[in-house]
């Protein structure tokens, strides 16, 4: 293991991450605060005919059309119900252009969290953890809690249908495809 530039520590040892965390449905998630550009408050997106369920449609942000994804949807969740809570996270991911800014639709941003990469397990596998485990970067321990610590680049970027509610139904109750 590899030290500090100062040769005191073990790198990784003492390094904390920051995550931005958010409700879905009363559950807490979070996602690297790296990546968040802004968060502004919801404004009801202009609809794009014959888009996927999730999609929600596109918001003008100073001048540059930003799409805008309902995020309890994209995993596999029911869909989000706009209430006073309800914001727009702003995130930069590397897309198929280069770098691209969309906007995620959450029932309400918490805090910023520092989570310690001691406090960081592995996703989880075995029985019942049979969804898209790459959505998950990790789940982080805060006050005797987990929160789930989603990867936003594999959740926008990938090609497919994200099913995410499907690693914690009960057999037989998975959710539909988006």
């Amino acid at each position: 293991m590899s030290t500090s530039p100062d040769g005191k520590a073990p790198v990784g040892a003492t390094l904390v991450g920051q995550y931005l965390t958010f409700l879905l449905d009363r559950e807490v998630f979070a996602i690297g605060i790296l990546a968040v550009k802004e968060i502004i408050e919801y404004g009801t997106p202009t609809e794009v005919p014959m888009a996927a369920s999730w999609f929600r449609g596109v918001i003008n942000l100073r001048g540059a059309a930003v799409p805008v994804i309902d995020l309890a949807a994209r995993l596999g969740r029911r869909p989000a119900q706009a209430h006073r809570r309800t914001c727009i996270i702003i995130v930069e991911i590397e897309g198929a252009r280069g770098r691209e800014l969309q906007g995620l639709m959450v029932d309400a941003v918490n805090q910023v969290l520092d989570i310690p990469a001691a406090d960081i397990e592995p996703p989880p596998a075995g029985p019942g953890a049979h969804g898209r485990s790459d959505l998950v970067a990790g789940m982080g321990r805060v006050d005797g809690r987990f929160v789930i610590l989603l990867d936003i680049q594999c959740i926008l970027t990938a090609d497919y249908p994200v099913v995410l509610a499907a690693a914690t139904s009960p057999p037989g109750l998975a959710a539909a495809p988006a």
